[in-house]
């Protein structure tokens, strides 16, 4: 959820050239949610009076601890509340994340999260490429490809809507992980090297994995350190039959060459959000459940299988490491 506000304040670190409106011109998707970010952030301040907004105003103390907790509760450690102040309406507050200050801000009742405030001028100028999402094309075999940050909360939060209902289609469709860089840490580097390693020793065991990852809390509590995620991943492999002498191997050999031509591959087609959907090569922004995917998924084809007629949840998956259901979100990394 956290975007860059300044070239040299990214948390992008595989790619600093490119800033917040350089990702929203290449992602139209990510536009038109701030468009209707900015349309509420609107409404809002229409029943402002004054500087305040009708009914429970937190003070600038709380909504700063609110704001650390929250992104504590979606993975985000190390994140550190340098002020606040009032800023149209809103607090504005200056936070660090591993050296890189940004800004976010807040709406006096403590309910919403602002990532950024962009010039209505913006806005209108990019309105028009961003009002339409291109229709799916059909085909016999859809391909649907869902680019992540191995560590994104919303990542793992499409991850977890969107396998189970891969699992569904099984070889009816064509999907695959894609991996961006990394924008958190070697560690996530470290963890897409893994599971491009399990992918291509063990394809059919990849989304078992990747599933069981994104939803283990424990996982998430150690923040990348190897020490701590070493017996977690290694009661991982034992469950799905998993070499990890074999894995290891191929992180040190290949790793490196198999993480290079992901990111090379998502940077030769715009993408550095995550979660960032193509489906039949187009970019879809999708509810975060598995009937939403579902859906999505079933306009993709020439002739409509079976699995569409299935019902599925439409309870959004949760943001972050867990297994349980979150609130609906077009927030990305």
């Amino acid at each position: 959820m956290v975007e860059e506000k300044k070239e040299e304040s990214s948390f992008h670190k595989h790619n600093k050239k490119n800033n917040f409106i350089e990702k929203a011109r290449k992602n139209p998707w990510i536009l038109a949610s701030i468009i209707l970010l900015i349309l509420s952030l609107f409404l809002l301040i229409r029943i402002f009076s004054g500087s305040c907004i009708t009914g429970k105003v937190i003070s600038s103390n709380k909504a700063g601890s609110d704001l650390i907790n929250f992104y504590k509760s979606v993975g985000v450690e190390g994140l550190t509340l340098n002020s606040v102040k009032e800023n149209s309406g809103l607090y504005e507050m200056n936070v660090s994340y591993q050296g890189n200050s940004f800004l976010l801000y807040m709406t006096k009742d403590g309910k919403n999260i602002i990532e950024s405030l962009i010039p209505v001028g913006l806005v209108q100028q990019s309105s028009s490429n961003s009002n339409t999402q291109k229709e799916i094309p059909k085909s016999d075999k859809p391909s649907v490809e869902l680019y992540v940050f191995t560590y994104c909360p919303y990542g793992l939060q499409m991850e977890k809507a969107m396998i189970p209902v891969v699992k569904l289609f099984k070889d009816k469709i064509d999907f695959k992980i894609r991996q961006i860089g990394a924008m958190h840490g070697d560690f996530e580097k470290v963890e897409a090297e893994r599971q491009l390693c399990i992918e291509k020793y063990y394809p059919d065991k990849l989304l078992d994995y990747d599933l069981a990852f994104a939803e283990n809390t424990s996982i998430g509590s150690c923040n990348g350190d190897a020490t701590c995620l070493a017996p977690k991943l290694k009661a991982l492999f034992s469950q799905f039959g998993i070499d990890s002498s074999k894995i290891d191997s191929c992180m040190k050999s290949e790793g490196e060459s198999l993480y290079n031509a992901e990111v090379q591959n998502s940077q030769s087609k715009g993408i550095s959000g995550s979660p960032t959907v193509l489906i039949n090569g187009v970019n879809s922004q999708l509810s975060r459940n598995q009937e939403a995917v579902k859906e999505a998924i079933c306009s993709a084809f020439n002739n409509v299988p079976s699995e569409c007629s299935q019902s599925l949840s439409t309870t959004s998956a949760s943001a972050g490491f867990g297994a349980g259901t979150g609130s609906s979100s077009s927030a990305s990394c």
